[in-house]
């Protein structure tokens, strides 16, 4: 019986390359969404993938949205915290509004989802936790003090659930993307990208493929004695 994966924000950039690296693996994938319903219908249609719409941040929400992928596919077995938003501005400019609501989503949904998967994982004795870092919580960034804060703690966490569940046959790890070619870094504007790109030592951004790449190692049974750690994947921009 295939294994079960469950990848948020699943529908489009990074998540979307991961679902479809897992299914191609053979996995059973479900991919949860939040709120572009067009994309969920075009990419579900695309792959044959089940899509399910819950909020990471809601916490209650995050319980029903795993138990009814536990209904319709089976308990989940590999689970990619890839959902994450950004809502930049310099600290002295910054609402609490804006701060709060990336640290819930980002930081937040990571608790959320790993609470509601780590249980099942521990009383069967399997499990995969990919937590989505960015060099931006390895590096900073001048306007993203709170997501930066965000990443740098999931990395913080991932280490401590790593910690955890090892005994359990649960391996947790961190994949920290550079600049990747996803709706995120394409809202960016074009002068800021191609500042980015020039302060990359490959001179590109990251395509969603090789995140999902590094992702589908790690959940791989080639990857069962590595936990805690954190992959960079950054085209060697975090060298400087």
């Amino acid at each position: 019986m295939a294994r079960v994966a469950l990848v948020t924000g699943g529908v489009s950039g990074i998540g979307a390359a991961t679902c479809k690296a897992l299914q191609a693996a053979g996995f059973a994938v479900a991919a949860s969404f939040v709120a572009d319903e067009a994309a969920a219908r075009g990419f579900r249609e695309q792959t044959g993938i089940a899509t399910y719409r819950w909020d990471v941040a809601d916490f209650d929400a995050c319980q029903q949205g795993v138990a009814e992928v536990v209904r319709t596919l089976g308990p989940v077995d590999v689970l990619v915290n890839n959902a994450g938003i950004t809502r930049d501005a310099s600290l002295h400019k910054m609402t609490r509004e804006q701060w709060r609501a990336v640290i819930e989503v980002n930081l937040g949904g990571c608790f959320n989802m790993c609470h509601a998967v780590i249980g099942s994982m521990r009383e069967r004795g399997y499990g995969r936790i990919v937590n989505l870092s960015s060099v931006n919580g390895l590096a900073g960034q001048f306007g993203q003090a709170n997501y930066a804060a965000t990443k740098a703690g999931i990395i913080g966490f991932t280490k401590s659930l790593a910690l955890e569940s090892a005994a359990h046959g649960i391996t947790v790890n961190a994949v920290a993307p550079g600049y990747t070619d996803t709706p995120m870094v394409a809202a960016v504007r074009p002068e800021v990208r191609e500042r980015i790109v020039a302060g990359i030592p490959l001179r590109r951004l990251g395509r969603p493929e090789e995140v999902a790449a590094a992702i589908l190692y790690l959940v791989s049974d080639a990857a069962a004695y590595i936990t805690g750690e954190t992959l960079s994947i950054n085209g060697g921009q975090y060298l400087r």
